[in-house]
């Protein structure tokens, strides 16, 4: 009897031609589940609808807020620089810097206000309307107000104009312990006006690393300097500069030794009353 070949089961061909196939299908699926994204979760990289929304919402009240700047009513538009101020957006700084024109007073000083508020932002137009004649006072108090290094050099230039030295040396008290060094350093400009304007604001400030350099101002040829140091360490306070001071009683300038001789009194007065 002839052996017949035996033939293939038909389940084991199954099983080894589709195992394969079946294993890839499944690692698919596996692989497309993983990449898959929600589509009722937001991308990683868009903001919230909210924040959206309220971006938004900022933004149309900023221009409500400019738009109210040309309100015929000064007390519309001050309110309008105050709320901008608050805002303290870089989209005020050009309608506010406007409003230093503004043809109400009170409009005006609250947009020197806004404008310091809105603070860093606003310096680099702020200098440039230093060109500016007209608005350049305006301007140098805003500065004033703006606790930012690139403010520094533009005021210290502006003590070289004796029409703005005043307002330049206002604006330095304000900015007080970050203009001190600028200001000894302005203690050895060849301008006397400069130095002059230095003592001043040293004093006022009251920083206590003005005394050593307001000390060796004592010495200064010019007598009105001499003067001035003087008051300035009697603002300051500390016993070193009282002591430094006392030399000028003998002073060749009558108006220095009177003035020095009126300090140390009312130095000492202060001095027992603060003791008794």
């Amino acid at each position: 009897m002839t052996e017949q070949p035996e033939q293939p089961d038909q389940s084991d061909e199954f099983s080894m031609s589709d195992a394969p196939e079946a294993a890839t299908d499944a690692l698919a699926d596996r692989m497309s589940d993983a990449l898959a994204v929600p589509a009722e979760q937001p991308s990683a990289e868009a903001p919230p609808a909210e924040t959206v929304l309220e971006e938004e919402k900022v933004k149309d009240e900023i221009d409500i807020q400019i738009d109210l700047l040309k309100d015929s009513d000064w007390t519309v538009r001050r309110e309008a620089v105050v709320t901008l101020g608050e805002m303290g957006d870089e989209r005020c700084v050009v309608p506010l810097a406007n409003a230093l024109r503004d043809g109400d007073w009170q409009v005006r000083e609250a947009a020197i206000d806004a404008l310091g508020q809105v603070g860093s932002p606003a310096v680099e137009y702020l200098v440039r309307m230093l060109r500016d004649w007209d608005i350049r006072k305006s301007a140098i108090r805003c500065l004033g107000k703006i606790k930012d290094e690139r403010v520094l050099d533009p005021l210290m230039q502006q003590l070289h104009h004796d029409e703005f030295k005043d307002d330049a040396t206002e604006a330095l008290v304000d900015l007080g312990a970050p203009a001190v060094e600028r200001l000894v350093n302005a203690l050895k400009d060849k301008n006397e006006v400069v130095r002059k304007q230095a003592i001043i604001a040293l004093g006022r400030i009251k920083d206590p690393a003005a005394i050593d350099p307001l000390i060796e101002m004592l010495k200064d040829p010019d007598w009105f300097s001499r003067l001035t140091a003087a008051a300035s360490l009697e603002k300051i306070g500390d016993e070193r500069g009282r002591q430094a001071i006392k030399p000028l009683m003998k002073d060749p300038d009558l108006v220095v030794r009177m003035r020095v001789e009126r300090i140390l009194a009312a130095w000492k007065q202060n001095k027992e009353t603060a003791n008794a």
